[in-house]
């Protein structure tokens, strides 16, 4: 039995003026109708005990938000409600059925924010041993892995990189972020010394036909790499790696460095300004993601735990 089936006729008959009214104006898809009638018919049958869809308040309209959270649904779908029964309540008060939108002032629920994908520890380290070492381009992939992870970089960042900006012998990278925003990040030795490999051998090696030019990495035509190349290549060597990852990108890599830095008690400030986040909400999913992660230890290693 659909849902309209168990309202009193007149708010079936309503719901369905209201159905063909948005139709003939703005020409809507049968699934957005469907769509409409389902989110009206659910507020309709909630509210029958207090009043009909005609007469609704606003503070019915909380309620049913209210009630709506406490039952777990989404908020993407409480938002998409909303927004049905604002359509609604908008269409009564131009045929001058309502005198006011009891929607009006009532705030969309704010979808929750994904938490972020990242890779365990040793993924990573299986990730950075994927690349083919014998080869130039591979000793590229490897000091360009290497880096990311070390330093957190958004991929623009990292594929933009020009030689004045690193600084091996101290260990650290002057980064030009987002709002052209500076700030020096410290790469470690591990990425340092890949980094000096590439350097003296494979970079110099992928040049030595080509005009000079200052991107630290660069193609085997003797161009800079683009996003969508390592993009390209950090899922392959996913693939090689064995890492099986929704939506693999160089941004996952950016998630682990993040994640690993606090799972191992790094200060949530000092992540922000690695990362080069100029607001610190920005930088607080990451805690979600350790405080899973500090769970899970908990769950396999406390003794009291089950």
């Amino acid at each position: 039995m659909a849902k309209s089936d168990q309202l009193p006729d007149s708010e079936q008959r309503l719901i369905e003026q209201f159905a063909d009214a948005v139709w003939m104006e703005q020409g809507l898809s049968a699934n957005t109708l469907a769509a409409y009638r389902n989110d009206l018919a659910d507020f309709a049958l909630w509210l029958m005990q207090r009043r009909q869809l005609i007469t609704a308040r606003r503070d019915d309209v909380q309620d049913y938000l209210g009630w709506r959270f406490e039952q777990s649904l989404k908020k993407r779908s409480s938002a998409r409600a909303l927004s049905s029964l604002r359509q609604f309540y908008a269409w009564l008060l131009r045929e001058r059925r309502v005198t006011e939108n009891p929607v009006d002032l009532i705030d969309a629920p704010k979808p929750d924010k994904p938490l972020p994908k990242t890779l365990s520890e040793q993924q990573v380290v299986d990730l950075l041993n994927a690349p083919d070492l014998t080869t130039d381009l591979g000793l590229r992939d490897r000091a360009m892995l290497e880096l990311l992870y070390a330093t957190g970089l958004r991929v623009t960042e990292l594929v933009s990189l020009q030689l004045p900006q690193m600084s091996l012998n101290p260990g650290v990278v002057r980064v030009m972020g987002k709002g052209g925003k500076e700030r020096l990040v410290p790469m470690g030795d591990e990425a340092a010394d890949w980094l000096q490999k590439y350097l003296k051998t494979a970079r110099a090696s992928l040049m030595q036909q080509h005009t000079p030019r200052n991107d630290v990495f660069v193609t085997a035509r003797g161009a800079g790499m683009t996003r969508q190349a390592f993009w390209y290549l950090i899922k392959r060597y996913a693939l090689i790696a064995g890492i099986h990852v929704n939506a693999m990108s160089p941004h996952t890599l950016r998630h682990a460095f993040a994640t690993h830095l606090l799972n191992h008690g790094a200060d949530l400030r000092v992540v922000q300004m690695l990362l080069g986040h100029s607001d610190i909400s920005t930088t607080q999913i990451y805690t979600h993601v350790a405080d899973q992660r500090l769970q899970l230890i908990y769950q396999q290693h406390h003794p009291r735990a089950q």
